[in-house]
This record gives C-alpha cells, sequence and structure tokens, in this order.
C-alpha cells in the first residue's frame, strides 16, 4: 500500500533533466501550488494538484495532511569530508588571532593534524563518530551525500577512511558516494619526496581500493602547496584507468590551474571555486563539468565567496556543497549554505535551491535516484515548517525550518 500526502501549499523542485542545469536555467524551479504526493515502495508514485486528486482515503496505507507546508527534494550534498576524527577547534581561535590557512598548515596543522588523530583512532571509533554526523545531517534535509578519504595519507589510513564511508553506506539509508582523496597533501615522511608519494597513491593504494572497490570517485587538491596542474592529471589518470572519475579541488586558495586540468581530465566536478580569472571561467562553462561552490568554507575562513553570479551568466553548471570537515568548514548544515549561497553570492532563491537539489545528484551521479520531484526517483523530501513562501527559507538563515524528513518514503515524525 502506498502513502499519501495532501495539501502540500507548493511542491517544489518537479522536474527531471537530463542534464545539469546551466546558466539561466538554473533560475527556473518548477512547482506545483497546492499539490499532493504519492510514496510506493520508497519512491515517488505520482503527484499534482490537490483538485485533479482522484485517489480517495481507502487506496493508501497513510494518508498525511501537510497543513500547507512547502516540500522539495532533499539536499543533495556532493562534497564532504564527514569521516573525521575529533574537532580542530584551537586552529579556529588561531585563525581568530590572525593565522591564515596556509600558515597553520605550515606548522603542522590542518590536513595534517586531522591525518595524526585519524591514524590514532579505531576503524569502529571512526564509524562510530561518522554515522552520528551523518544521522544529524539528515535531520537537517540531506538526502544524498558524497564522502571524501584524505585524512590517512597513509596506505592503512586511507583504506580504513574508505572502510568506514562503505560501512557507513550500508547504513545510511540515504544514497552515499565515496571518494578517494589520497592526494590531500604531501605527508611528513615523504616531505622532500613528492615523486614517492605519488607513486605511493598510484601503484600501491590505487590497486588496492579498485580491488576492494572502496571508491567511486578520486580527487586531488590541485593548488600551490600541494599538487601542481600536471601531478593531478597524471594522479587523475591512475584513478581512471581502475573506473573513478576524477572530482578536483580546484582554485580555492589561488588561481592553481586546477579547472583547466580538472576538465582536461574529463572531471565530473570541479570543486571551491574562490579564485577564478576569466581562462579558468571559459573553460568551465565551455565543458561538460560542473563547478560545486562550497559558501561555508569561504564563510569560515574569511576569504572572497566564489564568484557565482560571474560563473552563472558565463553558462556555468554550478553545483552547492557544504565541504562539512574539521578544518575550513566544520558543518554540513546545507541550509544555512544555501543561505548563505543568496545572502554573499547573489544567487536566487531558486538558483540556489536547484544548485543545491539537481544539480548536486549531477555532481555525484545520482540525479536518476535523487534531487527532484519525478516519478520513479526515491522519495527523499525535506517538509518545512509553515513558511509564508520558498524565499523565506533562505532569507531566515538562523531558523530551524526543516520540520520534518522522509527517507526512502518513511516520514519522520515532526
Amino acid at each position: 500500500m502506498a502513502t499519501l500526502l495532501t495539501n502540500i501549499r507548493l511542491l517544489a523542485g518537479t522536474h527531471a533533466p537530463s542534464r545539469a542545469l546551466r546558466g539561466q536555467e538554473l533560475a527556473i524551479l518548477p512547482a506545483i501550488d497546492d499539490a499532493y504526493l504519492i510514496i510506493e515502495g520508497g519512491r515517488i508514485g505520482a503527484f499534482g494538484r490537490m483538485s485533479e486528486l482522484s485517489y480517495k482515503a481507502p487506496d493508501f496505507s497513510q494518508t498525511i495532511d501537510l497543513g500547507g507546508r512547502v516540500v522539495l527534494p532533499s539536499w543533495c550534498d556532493s562534497h564532504t569530508h564527514l569521516v573525521f576524527a575529533g574537532s580542530r577547534e584551537a586552529e579556529f581561535v588561531d585563525k581568530i588571532r590572525g593565522l591564515s590557512y596556509a600558515e597553520i598548515a605550515a606548522r603542522g596543522g590542518g590536513i595534517l593534524a586531522s591525518a595524526r588523530m585519524l591514524n590514532e583512532t579505531s576503524e569502529d571509533e571512526l564509524y562510530r563518530q561518522s554515522l552520528a554526523r551523518l544521522e544529524e545531517l539528515i535531520r537537517l534535509g540531506t538526502g544524498a551525500i558524497e564522502i571524501k578519504s584524505g585524512y590517512g595519507l597513509t596506505v592503512e589510513g586511507e583504506i580504513k577512511m574508505l572502510r568506514v564511508i562503505r560501512r557507513v553506506k550500508q547504513s545510511a539509508g540515504i544514497p552515499v558516494k565515496a571518494t578517494f582523496l589520497g592526494a590531500h597533501a604531501i605527508p611528513p615522511d615523504f616531505a622532500g619526496n613528492r615523486a614517492g608519494y605519488i607513486e605511493l597513491i598510484t601503484q600501491t593504494m590505487l590497486p588496492q581500493i579498485a580491488a576492494e572497490g572502496l571508491a567511486d570517485y578520486i580527487d586531488v587538491f590541485c593548488e600551490q602547496g600541494f599538487f601542481t596542474p600536471d601531478e593531478t592529471e597524471r594522479i587523475c589518470a591512475a584513478g581512471a584507468a581502475v573506473g573513478l572519475r576524477p572530482k578536483i579541488h580546484a582554485n580555492q586558495l589561488h588561481v592553481s590551474g586546477g579547472v583547466q586540468a580538472g576538465v582536461r581530465a574529463g572531471a565530473l566536478s570541479v570543486d571551491h571555486l574562490e579564485s577564478m580569472d576569466a581562462e579558468a571561467t571559459k573553460t568551465l562553462a565551455g565543458s561538460a563539468t560542473i563547478g560545486t561552490l562550497l559558501p561555508t568554507a569561504a564563510f569560515f575562513l574569511r576569504m572572497p565567496y566564489q564568484p557565482a553570479r560571474e560563473l552563472i551568466e558565463a553558462g556555468c553548471a554550478i553545483a552547492l556543497a557544504s565541504d562539512f570537515n574539521p578544518g575550513s568548514s566544520p558543518s554540513g548544515n546545507m541550509n544555512f549554505v544555501v543561505s548563505l549561497a543568496c545572502i554573499q553570492m547573489r544567487m536566487l532563491p531558486e538558483e540556489a535551491i536547484n544548485a543545491a537539489t539537481i544539480n548536486g545528484a549531477f555532481a555525484m551521479g545520482v540525479q536518476d535516484e535523487v534531487g527532484s520531484i519525478a516519478v520513479g526517483k526515491k522519495a527523499n523530501l525535506v517538509v518545512t515548517k509553515q513558511i509564508p513562501s520558498l524565499a523565506y527559507l533562505p532569507y531566515s538563515f538562523g531558523s530551524g525550518l526543516i520540520e520534518r524528513v522522509a527517507v526512502n518514503g518513511e516520514l519522520g515524525e515532526p
């Protein structure tokens, strides 16, 4: 038997595009006023206007009157580092005192600090912490997520992270994609031997990851002081040889050439993009690669925000994600991501919602399962509290406006 949701004030995101939305398309968010939605077998069975509803209550095992709430597809967070051990609030204080991200990294903080903590933490404890974080994000409306490794920086540490991600994937109930980010930083043991660490990634880590089927994607931090564009393309080629498509950290701190390297490597997405020039923007706009913007990282690091308006006007396909990690974005709240995109990057509410739902789904390859309201997709839904308009969701950025969520059609309690 099916579940009937009635009296939905606005059912938003009622589309199923064949590719990521780009340019002016991003501002078009199809929606139905005064709607109903039917859930069958955990998936969307039908939807439409209440005036067209021909079914009756006895046809359903459950009928829920939503009393004028807004319903959206769940957020699709396509860039996170959710699996980590411990926190780094001491660095937060260092930043307040004036140290930069690069200065903290140079003192052994940042990624290397997380690597030390992770390698000292058991797989079971890492899984416990990570699943608890994800359960919180699901309550905040996230219905699909990508999780990266990259805090191991050793064969054992990276494999441990990816095995934890696999365990999270098996118990999460929502789509989870795993990304191998061994090329996150050069570990201290390989200081002065970059080629040796890259060889460890390509010749030792990747074969084991492929043999165990631990990852869906490969990522590289293409940035000054981390990995060069040439190194990035070489690592991505090795990943592609074992079936892992690239997703690149690009142009966060500098105009690094990461966008061009990602496009040349056939990356599904290039992520961050705080530092862009005309050439990088033109390259991205002329490609099928999605630019994923992470405004909470810019917020936390007090960096300039990504030039969303310029990217949209150039015809780029862009997504929004949280970059949830302990150092530069210790929050996976996609509601705040959407608000920041509107407030600080001048994205329209419709653009931000599309970027955080359907384009986020495309940016991790789950667009056939989630990201919009379409028959046959998973009924992973967000139900808001009573709000006056869709724009109120990003406008009232400090309010908890998610009343309940549905995961595989199971609607949680308010």
